[in-house]
Parts: C-alpha cells; sequence; structure tokens
C-alpha cells in the first residue's frame, strides 16, 4: 500500500487525484475505487494499477 493526500476529489463527478508521499506525479482515482468516501486533503492509503488511461488509485481509503 502507498500513502498520499487527496489533492482533489469531486463527489458530483466522480473523479480526483491523489499526490503520493514518494513525491511522484499525481494519480488519478474513480469513485468505484473508493472503500472509504474521501475529501480534499484527506491522507489516504492506495494500491495504483495500469489503466488504459494511465496510472489510477485502486482500493482507496482513510489512512
Amino acid at each position: 500500500m502507498q500513502k498520499g493526500v487527496a489533492k482533489f476529489f469531486k463527489e458530483s463527478g466522480g473523479f480526483g487525484f491523489i499526490t503520493p508521499q514518494s513525491g511522484e506525479k499525481e494519480i488519478f482515482v474513480h469513485i468505484s475505487e473508493l472503500i472509504d468516501e474521501i475529501h480534499e486533503n484527506d491522507e489516504v492509503t492506495f494500491e495504483v494499477t495500469h489503466g488504459t488511461k494511465g496510472l489510477s488509485a485502486v482500493q482507496v481509503k482513510i489512512a
């Protein structure tokens, strides 16, 4: 599991971005991959997968 911060999450749009603690590029997250409800600036843990449009976060939950 990686750690990071929810930089942005738009619940009405069903997506957002996570800034990994490792300093890597921001990672897309879709609402269907959330275990917990997240909000901007929440510390989260997540796994990374390679989707059709690049990296995405999966199994996202509050740290």
